[in-house]
């Protein structure tokens, strides 16, 4: 597998891990996105159990208005993501 096609593979890895802990495992509950975020983001939650940026950060990714992260709108916020540390290594 090419570097590109392992870092696919893992993403879709890390969505499935945290899926279903509490229900449908095509998607992400605010709970399972929280434990994603504490787990594979540590950095972004600033103390970890900031509630408001996690209910934020659902509202914002919700695209569908269903109260879930599915994968499709997890990969635009990892997309966004990266993109955004794109830009501000550019600038370093």
């Amino acid at each position: 597998m090419t570097e590109l096609e392992t870092a696919m593979g893992m993403i879709i890895d890390v969505f499935a891990r945290y899926s279903g802990a509490e229900g449908n495992k095509q998607s992400l509950t605010k709970g399972e996105l929280k434990v994603l975020m504490e787990k594979e983001l540590p950095g972004f939650l600033q103390s970890g159990r900031d509630r408001n940026t996690v209910d934020k950060l659902l509202k914002d990714l919700d695209a569908n208005g269903d109260a879930k992260v599915d994968f499709n709108e997890f990969i635009v916020f990892v997309a966004a993501l990266t993109s955004a540390c794109h830009k501000y290594f550019q600038q370093s």
